[in-house]
Order: C-alpha cells, then structure tokens, then sequence
C-alpha cells in the first residue's frame, strides 16, 4: 500500500474523514482528490464547503475505504479547530498530532527517516514497523527541528548523535518519550520511544504466566536473598515483568532500589537512579553505591559486564534479593552466559534462584482469525485445528490484536545446584525442566487458537 503525504491527511480531522467515509489522495491546485464509496458522491458539496477545494472522488470498494481509515484515520478524535496557516506551524500541530496517535494505538516507538528522494514516519506497533505518512522532503528538517525544541537538544547540531527525553501528557495519562537522533547520509534519523510514568496498573496475574508458573514466580520473589534473571531478546517484555514484580514487592517495610537505562517507568516509594555513563554512573558503580543503602532489594536494568555480574552475585549472596536481566535466547542459556563472562559455577549455584526465558506473541484477532484444518509440523510434532490471520478493521488489517508475554521458568532446585557446580556445559544431559518450556507454551497457544503458528515459529 503506497503511503500518503502526512499534510494531505492533516485536511480532514479523523471525525471528519469517518463522518464523510473519505481519505484524501492528492492535491493539484484547487482540486483534492479523495477515496471514498459511491455513498460518498451525495456529500462531495458539504465536503467542498468545509475545505473550500473542488473535490475528485475516485469510487473504490467499501473493503477498501475501511482499510484507508483504519490505516490513516485509526480514531475518531474531536476536531482541534482551523489547520495551521504557515509551515512552522504546521510542524507544531503535527507533530503533537503524530505522538497522540501513537500513544492511542499503543505504539512504542516512532521513526522518522529520509532518504534520497523520500521521508517516511512509522509506528512500532504490536511489535511490527508499520509505514503511517510519508513526508514532503521540505518540510522533514523542520519536523526535525522541532522534535529537538521539545526535546532541549541542540538544533544546530546536526553531524553527532543526540539523546533527549520529552514530557507529553494526553487527557487521560501522562508519558514522557526518549528522543535518539542520528546523522544519516540524507538527514537526520529521529526515533521517538514511548515511556509511560504510571507502572500502578501492572500487576503479575496479568502479565501472562500460567497459574502454575505463577505460583513458582511469587514463591521465587518472596525469598530475602538471591538473584532471579529475566532473560529474553530485546522488545521480549522483560521490563514490563520485571515493574510489575517491583511493584508486588512495595511495601513500606521494604527498601527497594533500581538502576536502569533508561527509568521507563516511575514507581512511587521505589528509588531509582538513571545510568549516566559520560560522568561514571555505570551499573556497577551504581550497584556498589547501593550495597551501602541498606537495600533489601536491588534491580539492574541490565546485566552487560563481568563487573556488574560480580556485584549483583556479591549482593543476592550477602543477603539482598536482586533481580536483573540478560538477552539470552532461552533460561538454560542465561546460566551458560554468566559462566562466559567469568563467574564462578559455584558462585552461580549458590546466588541464583530463578531464571525466566520470555517472548512477547502477538495475539490473533478474534473478529476476523480463520480455522485452518491442514497439519503444520511444529518442533517435530504434527498440529492440526489452528487459526490464521486474516485482516479486518478490528485489526487494522493486520490479523493481529494485542500480545502476550510467553514463559518458561527454570527454578534452581538442589539437583540443577549440584549440576551446575560439576557441569562443564548444558547440553542434552542437562536434568530435565520442571516447567513446560517455550517451545510447550507456544505449540499450546497455536493449538487454543491464541497465535497463528507463523507468528509462534517466529519466536523459536
């Protein structure tokens, strides 16, 4: 689908394009060219005196114009009043206009792009990038501009990279976006990552785990020491788990304290401290710094170093609950991985007490998914009665609403201890696991009908 210039959809409000059941084209001179049904030949007049334009209605299907509106026009908003009179203007209101949608329809980042001979935004939607406009070449460096106004960054500099942060607030929640610019061949590169400050609505019985995961998740995180890793690859979810796990364990009797980068949430009663790595603020400078805080417990963004593992091994075993994460593919290969980085085995054995593996699995569209009767062989082992994706405006088109996080846990029993200790590798004669894993969670959910088994292949 080819994408249209943002300052065409900028004519109609969503309220209006959904009211007259038109998405505008193109522009030459007086005339806008729009997409609509033949409904919408009865309007073209009222259309005509509300932007002043002759109005060129090109008949399409209905199929196609739902496509056209939910792609362009995902939400019926109230009409902010006249559009802007001058080019600066113009990247003011659109710009406020580019992150409400995206704060709306649940995207977590933005991107703005040149190349030679076009500029684009997309949307990281439900995991996937998503084109939403594209955008004139003369008007791309003031968008730029002004996204480096909000966010107190040198608009002058153009030639290094630059971080900001912005502080944006809708009618119903208020969020702050991290602002990375990079200098490209064409132009800069702007990408905008969505961050909300209220972490009171997660909560781990809704964050994805099976009751019985659940239950050995709780039992983990209720012990005074140790470390317990989330591992996953990047955009997995182990955030969200680890804020939702934080946020069961605030209580007032507790002293908790984090280290991120960066803080994506803001958890009142919680103290957090931001990496800041130009003037030595680094994980594990912060981590030695928190061992004289009297913490019970400690979160690390991240575990990236062999000094930050040292540290956070140091504080689960002299008596502090930790809890960090990894980009490992699988829980087996996080405990491979701290061996790597040159801890100890025993010291692994004794500090660790959980690990969770996860992945975040988008889930089918109820209104539209389609039984698929054909066998499909998964991991080795045959399926039959799943669900594919289909498209509606439901969805967007895509087949897909909403994700979910997808788990699989390896507790630290005695036996892993004693294996741990003696083993040179995890292979095949590693125990067996307790718990189903990845691959048993997502072969489940293709055959509930929850995933299609392309999108659950995807993540093995």
């Amino acid at each position: 689908m080819p994408s249209i210039d943002y300052k065409l959809i900028s004519l109609l409000t969503a309220s209006q394009a959904h009211a007259f059941r038109v998405v505008p084209v193109a522009l030459e001179g007086p005339t806008l060219t729009v997409q609509g049904t033949e409904k919408a030949a009865t309007l073209k007049p009222k259309l005509r005196l509300v932007l002043g334009k002759q109005i060129d209605l090109q008949v399409v299907p209905e199929k196609e114009v739902e496509r056209l509106l939910a792609t362009y026009y995902p939400f019926e908003q109230k009409a902010t009043g006249e559009g802007p009179k001058h080019a600066d203007a113009d990247a003011v209101k659109w710009i406020d206009q580019v992150i409400q949608e995206a704060v709306e329809m649940g995207s977590s980042d933005i991107h703005l792009e040149r190349y030679e001979e076009e500029a684009r935004v997309r949307f990281r939607w439900e995991g996937q990038l998503v084109e939403k406009y594209e955008i004139p070449l003369d008007q791309y460096n003031a968008l730029i501009s002004r996204i480096k106004i909000l966010a107190a960054l040198d608009i002058s500099e153009r030639r290094l990279p630059q971080d900001g942060r912005i502080h944006f607030s809708t009618q119903s929640t208020k969020i702050d976006l991290r602002v990375s610019t990079i200098p490209g061949k064409y132009g800069e590169k702007a990408v905008l990552r969505l961050l909300s400050r209220d972490a009171s609505r997660l909560n781990l019985a809704a964050v994805g785990f099976q009751p019985k995961e659940l239950v050995h998740y709780q039992t983990a995180i209720q012990h005074p020491n140790g470390i317990i890793l989330i591992t996953g690859p990047t955009g997995s979810g182990k955030t969200t788990t680890l804020y939702a796990t934080l946020h069961t364990l605030n209580e007032p009797s507790t002293n908790i304290l984090t280290v991120e980068d960066p803080i994506e949430y803001t958890l009142s009663g919680i103290n957090q401290v931001q990496v800041k790595e130009a003037i030595g603020l680094t994980f594990d400078a912060a981590l030695r710094a928190f061992l004289r805080q009297d913490p019970d417990v400690i979160m690390v963004g991240e575990i990236r170093d062999l000094p930050t593992a040292q540290i956070a091994i140091r504080a689960a075993l002299t008596g502090h609950l930790v809890f960090s994460t990894l980009h490992t593919n699988s829980a087996w290969d996080a405990i491979a991985r701290l061996t790597d980085m040159g801890i100890e085995p025993y010291l692994i054995a004794s500090a660790l007490r959980l690990v969770v593996a996860q992945r975040l699995v988008r889930l089918l569209c109820p209104h539209c998914k389609k039984e698929e009767m054909t066998p499909v062989t998964f991991r080795e082992e045959k399926v039959t009665g799943h669900f594919t994706p289909v498209g509606c405006p439901k969805c967007f088109y895509t087949g897909y609403k909403g994700r979910k996080a997808v788990f699989e846990l390896l507790p630290i029993t005695p036996t892993l201890k004693t294996f741990i200790k003696n083993a040179q590798t995890l292979d095949a004669d590693s125990p067996p696991m307790e718990m189903p894993s990845l691959i048993d969670n997502l072969k489940r959910m293709v055959e509930e009908g929850q995933t299609s088994f392309e999108e659950a292949k995807s993540h093995l």
